[in-house]
């Protein structure tokens, strides 16, 4: 059963967006009141064009609470080369990605539109759970 379980099975799909216009104090603050550790950046048509996390935001929180300067937008920071996975794809090889990288999420795919987003998180708990 492992093996057919799928990314779509288990992501996240009601997603915190920001776009790149979005001020950085603002999307700081809906991260920290959702609770998220960062979110996706899409275009004014849902296009997928970055990804914004808490190390970028805490970069920045900490440059503009000591030097007093204004944060500016989500543009300026996002990291624009997202690597993402197919809603399709199996938990065990969104797992396999996850132990060979860095990420803590990856925005999930399906026909080139962001449906959703999966965390280590939901892998470890979709492995605990088909354990």
């Amino acid at each position: 059963m492992l093996k057919t379980a799928s990314v779509k099975d288990y992501m996240s799909a009601n997603l915190v967006t920001f776009t790149p216009e979005t001020d950085m104090h603002h999307a700081i603050n809906q991260l920290l009141k959702k609770r998220i550790s960062g979110a996706p950046v899409v275009d004014k048509i849902g296009n997928l064009v970055g990804m914004l996390t808490e190390k970028e935001c805490m970069k920045i929180a900490l440059t503009a609470s000591y030097h007093g300067e204004s944060a500016g937008k989500v543009s300026e920071y996002m990291h624009p080369v997202v690597k993402t996975v197919d809603a399709d794809a199996s938990i065990v090889e969104v797992a396999s990605m996850f132990l060979q990288e860095g990420s803590r999420r990856y925005p999930v795919m399906h026909d080139n539109r962001l449906v959703g987003q999966i965390s280590r998180h939901d892998v470890l708990k979709a492995l605990e759970l088909l354990w």
